[in-house]
């Protein structure tokens, strides 16, 4: 039940991507250019609907406390702002950026074939094996030893 979940979910944000033109990145670069004369801003009204769905389903998930599928819901610390958190956030804006692209719309227009796309969830890809590789075992053991007497550097 949960991958149906999970598939009809994606599936109806893929086609909320493809119809609001979040998959154009001359559309996402014109937007994030507020300082030029091309600036357009139609996807805050995007963003704006994005957030007015989002938000009451958000809230009543975390008061219910698990997802429709039955999964506890994971409660992140959304207070401290840590070197870790600024490097991957400005990492992501500088991506987006410069690209036009954003992950989930990046996933869809990697299925036109075009080189672009596929070098940019290739990327995606790259980093998340980096992530997990070299990064998630040193944060797994710095939780496990809070005080960092096992954990180097």
């Amino acid at each position: 039940m949960g991958t149906l979940i999970a598939f009809a979910a994606g599936l109806i944000f893929g086609i909320g991507l493809l119809l609001s033109g979040m998959t154009d990145p001359q559309r996402i670069l014109a937007f994030l250019d507020v300082a030029g004369d091309a600036w357009s801003p139609a996807l805050m009204l995007v963003m704006g609907g994005a957030i007015a769905v989002a938000l009451p389903v958000f809230a009543y998930a975390r008061s219910r406390g698990n997802s429709l599928a039955g999964q506890a819901l994971a409660r992140i610390d959304r207070k401290t702002i840590t070197p870790r958190l600024v490097i991957g956030s400005a990492l992501f804006g500088v991506g987006w950026g410069l690209s036009g692209i954003c992950p989930g719309p990046g996933l869809l227009i990697a299925l036109s074939g075009q080189w672009e796309p596929l070098l940019f969830v290739a990327s995606i890809a790259a980093g998340i094996y980096f992530y997990r590789a070299f990064l998630l075992p040193r944060t797994v053991a710095a939780a496990a030893d809070p005080a960092g007497s096992s954990v180097s550097g």
